[in-house]
């Protein structure tokens, strides 16, 4: 059952943290529709090729050893992101403000979570798998841009891999300029 938050809660009453997750399937509506659950799957389908030659971005999550976690923009041309094999991806690191903090977090905890994103598409995948971190490989020279062979590269062995629902970016109006407001 929820139990009332006290510590480090805000001033006020009515605060209830749910702790179960047999409450969280009650609220959720019950078990997941079978079409929800199978469409999860381990290797690369044609519809995962034609999607990932289309993204220019996605959002890289990692965490370290205690479980701190970190949210990381990824980005380049259509298709940036190499198909290595039906189950194996890299994603080239590009300049940016070398904080690394992707990298050190993988260091510690191989696990991590990319959501691939298309500007005016409704289509959103999400892979999940274990990461290592490479300095070079043979497929290197098909991750340069402008002649430039990347430092680095994140070699994504995939456990999982699923289009997500595109509800969040309608509710969102993620791709709609009249709901942007003020810029």
């Amino acid at each position: 059952m929820s139990r009332t938050i006290e510590a480090n809660a805000p001033a006020g009453d009515g605060w209830a943290e749910l702790t179960s997750r047999q409450e969280l399937r009650e609220l959720l509506g019950g078990q997941p529709h079978p079409v929800v659950v199978d469409k999860v799957h381990d290797r690369l389908t044609d519809d995962d090729l034609e999607m990932l030659g289309r993204a220019p971005f996605c959002l890289l999550a990692t965490s370290d050893k205690h479980g701190n976690c970190d949210v990381s923009p990824r980005g380049d041309g259509p298709g940036f992101t190499h198909v290595v094999d039906a189950a194996t991806l890299a994603l080239p690191d590009r300049p940016g403000n070398r904080r690394g903090d992707s990298f050190h977090n993988i260091l510690d905890n191989p696990h991590a979570g990319l959501l691939y994103l298309i500007p005016g598409s409704k289509d959103v995948l999400r892979v999940n798998g274990r990461v290592r971190i490479l300095t070079d490989a043979p497929f290197f020279d098909a991750l340069a841009e402008q002649g430039r062979r990347p430092a680095l590269a994140l070699l994504v062995e995939i456990e999982e891999i699923f289009r997500h629902c595109p509800q969040s970016l309608r509710r969102a109006g993620l791709w709609d300029p009249d709901s942007w407001g003020g810029r």
